[in-house]
């Protein structure tokens, strides 16, 4: 076969041809870290030499680098709560006047309530004090209604008591006289007017005299009058009430005769 004829300047143009191609190679390979989908293939036809020139030997083609792995997404981040919005100081300004009405409205209401009970304490000390007093009163009428009536009852029971005394009293006194009286003589006193003899005595408690007896008032005659004396002696002992308090009402006696009844 005859040989062919080279011509001038196609190798550095085949040269530059196969950079290009392996320039876009390499394009195509590393853009595939920053698309989201891999590309469709493309497909380049490369031409060693033009038709009918030598063919040169093929360049090795070069490894394919693996692709690298995506990496993990990572999970969401909590979502931040959102921070409470700071109150307005006009707000802020209107609550604290507002608890600090409330708080003086309720100190009010309290000082309020206090003074009631106060009040009614009070009130309820007074009406028991007046309770008291006319109880007091009531009772003090009652003592004296009761002591007025006991002072009655005594006077009434005294007064009694005096009677019924002096009931025995006169009842010993004219025991006694009744006693001397059959004692006396009468003959001396008999020329005599109805004559009113009077003697005092003394006595002690058993009856006896305690001295002879005095003439008070005589009856005109000393016969008359010494005939009843002489009664009186013979009568001893003279008839006492069994009450020793009553003996204070005969210890001295004043005794009358009438010797011609």
């Amino acid at each position: 076969m005859a040989e062919q004829r080279r011509e001038p300047g196609r190798v550095p143009a085949i040269i530059l041809a196969v950079l290009v191609h392996v320039a876009f190679i390499a394009v195509l390979v590393f853009g595939v870290d920053w698309q989201t989908r891999e590309p469709a293939p493309v497909i380049a036809e490369l031409w060693n030499s033009l038709p009918g020139a030598a063919q040169p030997a093929p360049p090795q083609p070069k490894p394919e680098p693996a692709p690298e792995p995506k990496p993990e997404p990572e999970p969401p981040k909590p979502e931040p709560k959102p921070e409470p919005k700071p109150e307005p100081k006009v707000a802020q300004a209107d609550i604290a006047l507002k608890t600090k009405e409330e708080a003086k409205r309720k100190e009010e209401e309290k000082k309020k309530e206090l003074e009631k009970k106060k009040k009614q304490i009070e009130e309820d000390e007074r009406r028991q004090a007046l309770e008291a007093m006319k109880r007091d009163q009531k009772t003090l009428l009652d003592l004296r209604d009761a002591k007025a009536k006991a002072d009655a009852k005594d006077k009434e029971d005294a007064g009694q008591a005096a009677a019924a005394s002096n009931r025995l009293v006169n009842d010993f006194r004219g025991r006694i006289v009744a006693k001397i009286k059959p004692l006396i003589v009468s003959q001396p006193c008999a020329p005599l007017n109805n004559p009113e003899v009077e003697f005092e005595v003394r006595l002690m408690p058993t009856g006896m005299l305690l001295a002879d007896p005095r003439l008070k008032k005589s009856s005109g005659s000393a016969q008359c009058d010494q005939a009843i004396e002489r009664a009186i002696l013979r009568a001893q002992p003279l008839p006492l009430p069994p009450e020793p308090a009553l003996f204070s009402e005969f210890r001295e006696l004043n005794l009358k005769f009438r010797p011609n009844d």
